[in-house]
C-alpha cells in the first residue's frame, strides 16, 4: 500500500532542513550552486565546473561580486 502525503506536507518536508551558522558573524548560510565555464584547449570545447558554497553576510559580496 502506497503512502498517500499531501503537497502541503511534502513541502513541509522539504523546507525543514537545517540553516548553518557562520563561525564569523553569526549569521544563516545559504548554500548557492555556483558553476564556472572552463575552456579547454586540448578538446576545444566549454566545461563547466560546478561546485556549492555557503553564503552569508560577510563572504556574499566575494560571491555575488
Amino acid at each position: 500500500m502506497a503512502k498517500d502525503r499531501s503537497f502541503a506536507a511534502k513541502v513541509a518536508k522539504a523546507s525543514g532542513k537545517k540553516s548553518d551558522q557562520c563561525s564569523v558573524c553569526n549569521s544563516t548560510t545559504n548554500h548557492v550552486l555556483f558553476v564556472k565555464s572552463v575552456y579547454s584547449d586540448q578538446t576545444r570545447s566549454w566545461k563547466f565546473n560546478e561546485r556549492y558554497l555557503r553564503v552569508c553576510k560577510c563572504n556574499q559580496q566575494e560571491v555575488y561580486g
